[in-house]
């Protein structure tokens, strides 16, 4: 029989498809897991309200647990609570650093009010010597850095609440 915890496990074979070293529980993406009778609904939040990756997120969730032997699944996308980056898992941060993605910083940019950079440290080689190239990265989610020690770029994953 399979319960609930059994359901949250599998989530975690689950890839974020824009940043494939996270899993959407890293992320913090699924906010609950419910089971009645035959009937598993997961509940999903996408990091924005646009978020192009969610339907394919929504697939994969249904398949893989159909492949788990889940017989009926349903996935409700909720925007309310809105997704933060207080979400993501500290084993997510760690995935996304040692994938060379500065997770994001305990803080949202304040720059603008106080002339005081957010630092970003290097998911390379650890410096908090790093400058904002664009504060657009590959993705919406994402701002492009470079690190002026090793001087190697990377992404940083915005800081959202």
């Amino acid at each position: 029989m399979i319960n609930e915890n059994d359901i949250w496990n599998y989530l975690e074979e689950v890839s974020d498809p824009e940043i494939p070293v996270l899993t959407i529980v890293d992320l913090g993406v699924v906010r609950a897991v419910n089971l009645e009778e035959d009937l598993c609904t997961v509940v999903i939040t996408p990091t924005y309200s646009g978020c192009p990756a969610m339907k394919v997120i929504e697939e994969d969730i249904i398949k893989l647990l159909h492949e788990k032997g889940v017989p009926s699944v349903k996935v409700d996308l909720i925007l309310f609570p809105p997704w933060t980056t207080d979400w993501i898992s500290e084993n997510g941060k760690n995935k996304l650093r040692e994938y060379g993605i500065a997770p994001p910083e305990n803080e949202v940019d304040k720059s603008v009010l106080f002339a005081a950079p957010t630092v970003v440290p290097c998911p390379l080689c650890r410096s908090k010597n790093t400058k904002m190239i664009s504060q657009f990265g590959s993705t919406a989610c994402k701002a492009h850095y470079q690190c002026n020690d090793c001087l190697e770029p990377f992404d940083y994953f915005k800081c959202l609440r």
